[in-house]
């Protein structure tokens, strides 16, 4: 019998790689988002559902179907407002959450971020304090898992919560270090960058997908754990756009120029060893590789948007 899956967020980046590895399964992939997705990111065997996950009476009439797996990649990007962050990552979730409580999917995966460490000390272990600063965006995806966490241990529902750090690949949205890099060095242009001092862990997306497919697989194996995922290899900001620069063999980055926040940590990456164990997953993406793949799509899908 096919699998059924429901992403939260399934338009978005990571959505998009996680829905076409499940159509290659031959699942049935339905994706609920605020937006439709953009042109680079249509699957057509997708079902797309336009909705709010913070407006309940709304989602319960959405969600009629009963799912093997729901993944909630879903939340407010944009961290200048912080309500509509509150809403769609904590609120969000709680909504969800209750609707699935009584439909009870095999697994309901909560996609959280490293960030809900705060200022703990990298690498993060999953035992580390939550030093959260003053960030609408971790705070609620921080109470979100909290949540989860309370709702496995009182009535024992089967969730998982992944942390993530950097990822990156084919098909993200010009708003992040990668893909800000590639476009400017395509474009040859002359561009500002922080100092790039900051250490950080990047993860090609293809192997972020293969992890999640190991979480369904161990499922019985992860439920009310809280898992880090990343490459386990650090590398400077500095480093990884120099590297973007050099395959690409233009474009000109000026370090320095874009002043750092004031509440930027320096280092934050994770310990990965809990992932290796209890899901037996190693990355197998060489990140010279993975910049590779990504900068070789991002010129086939030039001009589409």
């Amino acid at each position: 019998m096919k699998k059924k899956i429901l992403i939260v967020g399934g338009s978005g980046f990571i959505g998009y790689h996680l829905a076409k590895g499940c159509l290659k399964k031959k699942w049935n992939v339905v994706s609920i988002s605020t937006q439709k997705p953009k042109k680079k990111r249509y699957l057509k065997k997708v079902k797309y559902i336009i909705c709010d996950i913070s407006e309940k009476k709304i989602l319960k009439k959405k969600i009629k179907e009963k799912f093997n797996y729901v993944v909630n990649l879903g939340g407010h990007v944009d961290h200048s407002n912080s309500k509509k962050t509150f809403l769609s990552h904590y609120i969000g979730l709680k909504n969800l959450a209750e609707i699935f409580q009584l439909k009870k999917p095999e697994l309901f995966l909560q996609i959280g971020s490293g960030g809900e460490y705060g200022k703990s000390k990298s690498p993060h272990t999953e035992e580390n304090e939550n030093k959260l600063g003053k960030s609408v965006y971790y705070k609620s995806k921080f109470l979100a898992s909290e949540h989860l966490v309370s709702l496995f241990r009182k009535k024992n529902f089967p969730s998982t919560i992944l942390r993530l750090y950097q990822i990156y690949g084919p098909r993200q949205d010009k708003n992040r270090i990668v893909p800000i890099a590639i476009d400017n060095c395509l474009k040859n242009k002359i561009f500002n960058c922080s100092s790039g001092l900051q250490w950080r862990d990047f993860l090609y997306v293809q192997d972020l997908v293969n992890c999640i497919f190991k979480v369904f697989r161990y499922k019985n194996r992860v439920k009310g754990e809280i898992i880090n995922i990343g490459s386990g290899k650090t590398m400077q900001v500095k480093k990884i756009i120099s590297l973007v620069r050099e395959k690409i063999g233009k474009g000109r980055p000026l370090f320095g120029k874009i002043k750092m926040r004031e509440d930027e940590i320096l280092k934050v990456y994770p310990s990965i060893k809990k992932a290796n164990k209890i899901l037996n997953w190693k990355p197998s993406t060489h990140l010279s590789r993975g910049l590779q793949f990504t900068i070789n799509d991002y010129e086939n899908l030039r001009g589409l948007k």
